[in-house]
């Protein structure tokens, strides 16, 4: 059993390492703008927050004002900020709702398309809103922080914990994150 459960954790962690080694490379569409975007390129700062996000959870909506004010406050210090949505396909129909959401909310970033939920299935995403920070490091981008974006989804009003506004901070004065994942809390990401 021992040597088992050794044997899985060292193909996971080769599994992980190689997808780690080739996040630069992941590319999709951006639904505002209909171009194909490397995050690699995206990902040209101090760092890199990619939120998972759909237009069905309402969890997503609560967090709208959240990550308006998260994204003002750190996107002139070198930080990048992207949604991106596993529930749609690539076709304009689809895309049209992404775009006029990025338009009438205000929220002013791209908005990518998880074609396949291939970006979905690589971070091993769960929960919509779910983040994951990128930053450069030795072998390309690394993942420094991953999960809620802070600890009361539902009423802003009661937020104590600013897990993604800490992790951010952090970065910027060159830290580690600690911690470096939070369990994140919202809509269960539909999986095709």
């Amino acid at each position: 059993m021992k040597k088992t459960t050794i044997l899985l954790s060292l193909c996971l962690g080769l599994i992980w390492s190689a997808a780690a080694q080739n996040l630069n490379e992941l590319s999709t569409i951006d639904a505002v703008t209909g171009k194909t975007m490397s995050l690699g390129a995206m990902s040209s700062g101090k760092g890199f927050v990619l939120i998972f996000h759909s237009l069905n959870c309402p969890f997503a909506k609560l967090y709208e004002s959240r990550i308006k004010a998260i994204k003002s406050t750190f996107q002139n210090q070198g930080i990048g900020f992207a949604l991106i949505n596993a529930e749609v396909g690539t076709s304009e129909a689809e895309q049209t709702p992404l775009r006029n959401y990025i338009d009438q909310s205000g929220l002013n970033m791209s908005y990518l398309i998880d074609t396949g939920q291939a970006w979905t299935k690589i971070f091993g995403i769960t929960k919509v809103p779910e983040v994951i920070v990128l930053t450069p490091g030795q072998n390309g981008l690394e993942i420094s922080y991953r999960g809620a974006i802070d600890n009361n989804p539902q009423a802003e009003s009661a937020v104590s914990e600013r897990h993604l506004e800490r992790a951010l901070n952090q970065i910027l004065r060159g830290e580690g994150t600690t911690p470096s994942q939070v369990r994140p809390v919202g809509c269960n990401v539909r999986t095709y």
